[in-house]
């Protein structure tokens, strides 16, 4: 009898309530099914610009072999999340064990570091490409490339995983076991242990910090050596080019780094719960979804690519049109008299 008491009080102990958004049950599956249509949207979108670089000699350049690992992230960032979330339109609360809430928690917070440290390698190429466009194929190297995308994979689960191993030595607290969130994110996973909390606590906001601000840090510093060079070309339709290869990323950076700041640095103590979370839903589902359409499903040469694939896959004896090829943008592209501006001209669609 002491035994199956045992066993009770572990269970109790190891068994966890995610809240979710239990106050939009009442709306059935109105929500339900909006989320289910994003997170299709999000997945779908990624995936296809993935297949459209691997299906395109032409986009097999750094600039898109950075986008299609940012795909896949978004792909493993918003899967991370979503299940859970659906289920919380369906059934409220849903119990989830201490395990794969510190799982969900570790890879959050993992391909978060992620995108950060990728968004400022993106950054570097596109300061390589304008900046030194005719040493770019050397700086810029396949080996480069490769070196940068594992670095960035590995120190962003590998600072996670230090994080999460301070947890180890800690004990749960007696008591409620409900997490007043729709996924294990680290205040309310913090909030679970009892005991030296301070430590973690103080890890976790200092490399969370680290890995958010020195990469914020290195993108702005690209951008302004960028806006530099850029502002030296003579030729007007030159800078237009030379802009219009940052746009994207500058928007999705600002719409990343917006997110993040609403959420985790602007004071949100005073705000209802379900409204705290609905600004989490901003980064974390809504971020994910748009970020291929800002910044390559406007892109020309991403779009030529998928019409490319859509006739490999669909063949049609009718000829597409209004489909523009690469090879079409460096012919229309005004050169500037000066090497150094023929150089950007020529690279810039890297």
């Amino acid at each position: 009898m002491r035994k199956q008491s045992s066993g009770d009080s572990e269970n109790q102990t190891t068994w966890l309530i995610l809240v979710g958004f239990g106050e939009l049950q009442h709306l059935g599956f109105l929500p339900f099914t909006f989320f289910l249509a994003i997170y299709v949207i999000t997945v779908g979108g990624n995936a296809l610009i993935v297949l459209a670089v691997a299906s395109s000699r032409t986009l097999h350049t750094p600039m898109y072999f950075f986008l299609c690992h940012f795909s896949l992230l978004e792909i493993g960032y918003t899967s991370n999340i979503m299940p859970q979330l659906l289920q919380s339109f369906l059934k409220g609360r849903e119990a989830i064990s201490l395990v794969s809430c510190l799982v969900q928690f570790y890879m959050f917070a993992s391909l978060a570091a992620v995108e950060c440290l990728l968004l400022s390698a993106m950054s570097y190429d596109r300061y390589l490409a304008i900046c030194h466009p005719l040493r770019y194929p050397v700086l810029m190297s396949t080996w480069l490339c490769g070196c940068l995308a594992a670095g960035v994979w590995v120190s962003g689960f590998s600072f996670s995983a230090f994080t999460l191993a301070l947890a180890a030595p800690l004990t749960l607290c007696p008591g409620n076991r409900e997490i007043d969130h729709y996924f294990c994110d680290f205040a309310p996973v913090v909030g679970l242990f009892c005991g030296d909390v301070g430590v973690m606590w103080a890890a976790g906001v200092s490399i969370s910090g680290f890995l958010t601000l020195v990469p914020f840090l290195l993108i702005v510093a690209s951008y302004a050596f960028i806006l530099r060079t850029v502002l030296q070309i003579p030729s007007g339709h030159g800078r237009q080019k030379a802009f219009s290869t940052c746009s994207s990323h500058l928007s999705v950076v600002g719409v990343y780094y917006g997110t993040l700041i609403v959420v985790y640095v602007a004071p949100t103590d005073h705000m209802a719960p379900l409204l705290r979370k609905a600004f989490s839903v901003l980064y974390t589902v809504f971020t994910p979804m748009v970020n291929p359409i800002i910044y390559s499903l406007k892109n020309q040469e991403v779009k030529g690519a998928l019409h490319r694939l859509w006739g490999q896959l669909i063949p049609s004896d009718a000829p597409l049109r209004g489909n523009r090829t690469a090879s079409d943008f460096y012919l229309d592209s005004s050169l500037a008299p000066s090497s150094k501006s023929r150089g950007l001209e020529t690279t810039v669609k890297r």
